[in-house]
């Protein structure tokens, strides 16, 4: 996708999004969007695209860090609860409760007994998120052994990105096998039919975000929604199921 093509199509998307956005203050809808995937694999930069010309007021990222004494001595999604949408708001999730079910089982930061009890909990969870009317929906951002690595090198050599190459992603090409496992038992037991994920191929950063807006915004309701521009490739916006697995991810 050429950069003219990119910022263009964007701006339209955006322009979708501050509609959205607009509806959902008036109706007091509440909007939870998660977004996974292996480091480097674009997190940051979709959920940019997505909040850039929204308003920041009715608008929040968040990216939980390294939980306290208090919160580790709670239940495990208490610490996500304070931070769910309210009335009008829409909330991206950068990295969510699913740490459990990927860097920290990879990385032993949670027991086998932990990790199994959030497998049998999450779904529990996250239907009464959905029953409490927020809309939701999971994504997780897939990219290839070989564009990781690529990336992982350009945090080291770019002074303006070191900030992002903590030790744990310093890890994570020779973890690639043990995430992999991890993402599959996570896939295979976490996607409900109430709230299924979305794996959203992000080797081509530009066509991940553009379809990743598409997508979520095909799936919503808002006045003035112009279907013309929501049409996204299947190519990297797939939706899972125990049959193609192995086929939706790199």
């Amino acid at each position: 996708m050429k950069k003219k093509e990119y910022k263009k199509e964007l701006y339209h998307l955006q322009v979708q999004l501050v509609k959205f956005q607009k509806h959902l203050i008036e109706k007091d809808k509440k909007v939870c969007v998660i977004f996974e995937g292996r480091d480097t694999a674009g997190k940051d930069g979709i959920i940019k695209r997505f909040t850039e010309h929204l308003s920041s007021r009715d608008c929040r990222s968040v990216a939980l860090g390294v939980p306290s004494d208090i919160e580790k001595k709670s239940w495990y999604f208490q610490r996500y609860v304070n931070h769910l949408p309210h009335g009008g708001e829409i909330v991206f999730f950068n990295r969510s409760w699913y740490n459990r079910a990927g860097v920290e089982k990879v990385m032993h930061f949670c027991t086998p007994k932990q990790h199994k009890l959030f497998l049998e909990e999450v779904g529990n969870f996250e239907h009464l998120l959905v029953q409490s009317d927020i809309i939701f929906y999971k994504y997780y951002l897939d990219i290839s052994k070989k564009e990781q690595e690529k990336r992982l090198k350009g945090r080291k050599v770019n002074p303006l990105k070191q900030w992002k190459l903590s030790p744990i992603d310093q890890k994570a090409s020779n973890l690639w096998d043990a995430y992999t496992e991890a993402r599959n038992e996570m896939f295979l037991k976490t996607n409900f039919a109430f709230a299924p994920w979305i794996v959203v191929h992000s080797d081509n950063k530009k066509e991940a975000r553009i379809n990743g807006i598409k997508h979520f915004l095909s799936r919503v309701e808002y006045p003035g929604k112009d279907q013309t521009l929501l049409v996204y490739d299947n190519k990297v916006i797939l939706e899972i199921n125990p049959e193609n697995i192995n086929q939706c991810f790199h």
